[in-house]
């Protein structure tokens, strides 16, 4: 293996095993997850008796879906930066999966949705969903990349033979499991991992906290615009949108019974905002003694550990990263085998499986193409999350109109641009609010949440609109 400097290189020996794990992990995977023959299993999670998944299932397959890789080296990057402050920021996110399944609940109960691109079209009209299904894609195409990434961190410094070669054996042995069984190998696998990932995470805990007093882990940090609370209040603006769309979440909110489902999206949020928590004081740990200076925090602690706690480190990594990676496999495979088709106005197509597992394999490929480039992980969350911000009044405010595609392309459309012009820095520094890191990109969420809120209800002004609207709330 390959490290950032000679003392960071492992011996032959400890290489081979981490390498071996690599391999036997998705060794396991596939012999333990279920071989799907039909369209309910492979797109929706069912049984060979056509059963959903149960609420625990459901609610550990969400729980560890949402444990992103990338999400926990942010956790304790930004427990690096800011101390708790970093950790309950990033942490806030977590509470969009109780958002969305008060959504998804409403949505199914009250306006007889089955699925967020039909309910698009039936509300919105096709070019709604199409715009949607777009960004739903290049969603899923970043979930490849910054997971595979993670885990390439280590076993090898970026863009060196030993990180390029994890990050693609990973990719391989993940697309190998998903590609058995879809939707359902991966909710079954991810029942596994979430279990995998909690012991390990425990482990990793237990070995470094002790470091430290809980008083000095808790207190580090300051509560301040410049502290990370601004960061901390633009996840409050952005679980009102950013949820809606991440399929890996959603797709999950309408294969199951409606209370059952809520309830396991409340308990996977609460679980998931706790976990994350915790693994920030990895990264508060980082930050009292003084390891702050790289972008991979917890790589960087685990080195220090001795080899069994850079082998917890590296199983907390791969068990997250799978269960994200085999859910977006089966995400994609579903928008281009069956969604696709539904906005042409067809039915899905008689060999949508195959068309779904030649989808996994064609994403496997294209989606390391920015790994092997580069890229800056947290970048992905943030950016695709404002311009995103849009999503909001579509969804939460869609009983106060009637069929109107305008009312959603103007908020959507008002939200992407001030997302670009957000990734480009053109947005005027008149919207910064506070002066910390995150200034600009809390008054963009902020002032842009209200313009596409305003800009999606403009055309109940418009007498056809508002007589509609006022049907739909009746």
């Amino acid at each position: 293996m390959n490290g950032s400097d000679a003392s960071t290189t492992l011996d032959d020996f400890q290489g081979l095993f981490f390498w071996g794990f690599l391999l036997l992990f998705g060794a396991v995977m596939y012999l333990v997850s279920p071989r799907t023959r039909d369209d309910a299993g492979f797109f929706r999670g069912h049984d060979e008796q056509g059963r959903p998944p149960s609420e625990w299932a459901l609610m550990m397959s969400v729980f560890i879906s949402w444990i992103f890789a990338k999400s926990v080296t942010n956790a304790a990057n930004l427990g690096a930066a800011y101390g708790i402050v970093g950790g309950l920021a990033y942490a806030t996110y977590w509470l969009s999966i109780p958002v969305a399944g008060l959504v998804i609940y409403r949505l199914r109960t009250r306006e007889g949705a089955t699925g967020l691109v039909p309910f698009l079209i039936g509300k919105y009209g096709r070019g709604a969903a199409l715009a949607f299904s777009a960004a739903i894609l290049v969603r899923l195409f970043n979930e490849v990349w910054s997971n595979t990434a993670v885990v390439g961190g280590y076993y090898g410094a970026a863009g060196s033979a030993a990180f390029i070669g994890a990050a693609l054996l990973f990719t391989a042995v993940v697309l190998f499991y998903s590609l058995k069984g879809g939707l359902r190998s991966s909710i079954f696998t991810d029942v596994i991992q979430a279990v995998v990932f909690l012991v390990f995470l425990g482990v990793v805990v237990g070995l470094v906290l002790p470091s430290h007093r809980p008083a000095q882990l808790l207190g580090e940090g300051t509560f301040t615009l410049g502290g990370g609370v601004d960061l901390l209040l633009v996840a409050l603006l952005q679980v009102l949108s950013y949820p809606f769309h991440d399929p890996v979440l959603t797709d999950r909110g309408f294969i199951s019974e409606e209370k059952g489902m809520l309830r396991a999206f409340v308990v996977a949020g609460v679980l998931g905002f706790v976990c994350i928590v915790a693994f920030s004081l990895v990264g508060v740990h980082a930050r009292l003694d003084g390891i702050t200076s790289g972008s991979n925090i917890p790589a960087d602690v685990a080195r220090g550990l001795g080899f069994a706690g850079f082998f917890a480190m590296i199983a907390v990594m791969v068990s997250s990263a799978a269960s994200t990676l085999d859910s977006t496999f089966s995400s994609l495979s579903k928008s281009v085998a069956q969604e696709l088709p539904m906005l042409a106005g067809r039915a899905p197509l008689p060999r949508a499986m195959r068309i779904g597992a030649l989808t996994m394999v064609v994403f496997a490929l294209l989606g390391n193409l920015p790994m092997l480039a580069g890229t800056d992980i947290l970048k992905a969350t943030t950016i695709s999350g404002t311009m995103v911000i849009g999503l909001a009044p579509i969804f939460l405010l869609s009983r106060l109109v009637g069929y109107s595609p305008l009312s959603f392309h103007l908020a959507f459309w008002t939200g992407m641009v001030l997302g670009v012009l957000q990734a480009i820095n053109l947005i005027p520094a008149s919207w910064a609010i506070g002066d910390g890191k995150y200034a600009i990109l809390l008054g963009t969420n902020l002032y842009g949440l209200l313009l596409c809120s305003t800009a999606f209800l403009l055309p109940l002004l418009a007498p056809r609109y508002r007589l509609r609207g006022c049907e739909n709330v009746a």
